[in-house]
């Protein structure tokens, strides 16, 4: 496994349409967007509050992540990813958090790092402890995910002391 960052690009549009379709994804963090060509296009309007990268698997699209919510006064913004359904199980979230996390840290400059998945989501929480993000709390109800209903949600945080 050789998990990269990259920007994503017009060529990664069916396996990012083959992400949007997944029922997992469309679930626990649905895209924006009702094509793979929408998703690329507000992508494209990213600006310094938002980053998304494709994770690559030797330069192979596998993913997306991005690092939300930036706040550079603060020094802190939220992470959230998707991997496809084949690429699952195989450390690629894990990986692609460590070097997202580090480019946070690194070259951005922030001191927290953030992420919230749904209780019912167990796949996401093991993400983010073989990540090193420590589990600081449950937050009640705290986002209607894609059937429509709120969930509680963990809240996982990684500081750049945490290193």
């Amino acid at each position: 496994m050789d998990i990269g960052l990259r920007e994503v690009v017009a060529g990664d549009g069916e396996a990012i349409q083959r992400l949007m379709d997944d029922p997992d994804v469309r679930q626990w963090n649905p895209m924006r967007g009702a094509t793979a060509r929408e998703w690329l296009e507000l992508r494209s309007q990213d600006d310094a509050a938002s980053r998304t990268w494709a994770i690559a698997d030797a330069g192979r699209f596998v993913g997306t992540i991005s690092l939300t919510d930036i706040d550079l006064r603060h020094r802190t913004a939220d992470v959230g990813y998707r991997v496809l359904a084949t690429e699952r199980g195989r450390g690629v979230g894990t990986a692609a958090l460590g070097l997202v996390t580090a480019h946070a840290f690194d070259v951005l400059g922030l001191r927290r790092v953030q992420l919230y998945h749904a209780l019912a989501n167990p796949g996401s929480c093991r993400v983010a402890e073989r990540s090193g993000f420590a589990l600081e709390g449950t937050v009640r109800q705290a986002y209607v995910y894609g059937d429509g209903r709120p969930y509680d949600e963990h809240l996982h945080a990684r500081l750049v002391t945490d290193r």
